[in-house]
């Protein structure tokens, strides 16, 4: 009889204390679209990357060039000539495919680039959301936005968001 007694003692007390647990939300897709440097390195990144995919389609432009030439000229061409161009045009399209990898690869230049100009943005958010928490006791907070967290319903009660930019200098 003891052992049920504090068994519903303990239980009681481990429920108590899992609700008294507060948590807040966030809406990260609203938070960015308030933030003009967030906007900035965007289209920063979208000029990079539309520069950079030019320069790589050019190098595949010249490899199929080279190919329909080769295409054209190879009954006049020896054993050997057909060979230097064969291998020339598998460099061109050797080059294309490092300079691919090199600007969008996943170590690339265009990760690097978004890394840089996004870091900033992300940690001055991840401060403000930890020092807004702290202030306010929360456990747990959620990003709305995100696919992962699976949030049917979030009361507009819990989300921080608005203080989030306010905090940030872009509050309304």
């Amino acid at each position: 009889m003891k052992k049920i007694i504090l068994c519903a003692i303990c239980a009681i007390c481990g429920f108590t204390s899992v609700s008294a647990q507060k948590f807040a939300l966030l809406d990260m897709e609203y938070i960015l679209k308030n933030i003009p440097a967030y906007e900035r390195a965007n289209e920063q990144l979208n000029q990079v990357s539309k520069k950079w995919q030019a320069e790589v389609e050019a190098l595949n432009t010249e490899a199929q060039t080279m190919y329909k030439n080769y295409q054209n000229e190879v009954v006049f061409l020896s054993q050997e000539q057909k060979k230097d161009k064969q291998e020339a045009i598998m460099q061109k399209e050797k080059e294309a495919s490092e300079l691919k990898r090199k600007y969008f690869g996943p170590e690339g230049e265009l990760f690097k680039k978004r890394e840089s100009l996004m870091s900033p943005i992300q940690e001055e958010i991840y401060n403000t959301v930890k020092e807004i928490s702290e202030s306010r006791g929360y456990s747990l907070v959620l990003d709305r936005a995100s696919e992962a967290a699976g949030i049917i319903f979030g009361s507009p009660q819990v989300d921080i968001s608005n203080e989030v930019l306010q905090k940030l200098g872009y509050g309304q």
